[in-house]
Formats: C-alpha cells, structure tokens, sequence
C-alpha cells in the first residue's frame, strides 16, 4: 500500500480527464452524460463519507460520556 496509495492519487484524476478529453473528441454531448454520471458516484461518496464520519462522532461522544458518567459515581 505504501506505493499503490500515491499512485492511485496521480493515477485515478489523469485518468478521469483523459477520458473527458477522449470523450470530448468522440461525441461532446456525450461528455455532459459522462460529467453527470462521475458527479453523481463523488455525490455518493461524499454521502457515504459523512454518514461514517457523523456516526464515529457520535460513537465517541457516547464513549466519552459514558467514561465520564463511570468515573463521577461515588462508591457507597
């Protein structure tokens, strides 16, 4: 992972624009369809992303609440 991850990075957005240009080149009404369709699946993405980041706050703030709520109970 250690070389794959950076050339994912460089490789995926070349790729990405390669694609618009060769689109652009073959058929330019089908380049808003493909514009449409990358914008669609980063939507996703990003709703995917904040979902999972929303849920881990919340798991830590129950975690941390949690700790604070064992720690400020008096022994009888």
């Amino acid at each position: 992972m250690k070389i794959a991850k950076p050339l994912l990075l460089i490789t995926t957005p070349l790729g990405l624009l390669d694609g618009f240009v060769e689109c652009y080149r073959l058929a330019p009404g089908l380049l808003f369809l493909m514009a449409a369709m990358v914008g669609v699946v980063a939507v996703g993405f990003g709703t995917v992303i904040a979902t999972i980041r929303r849920e881990s706050r919340a798991a830590a703030l129950t975690a941390a609440e949690a700790d604070v709520g064992a720690s400020g109970r008096t022994a009888r």
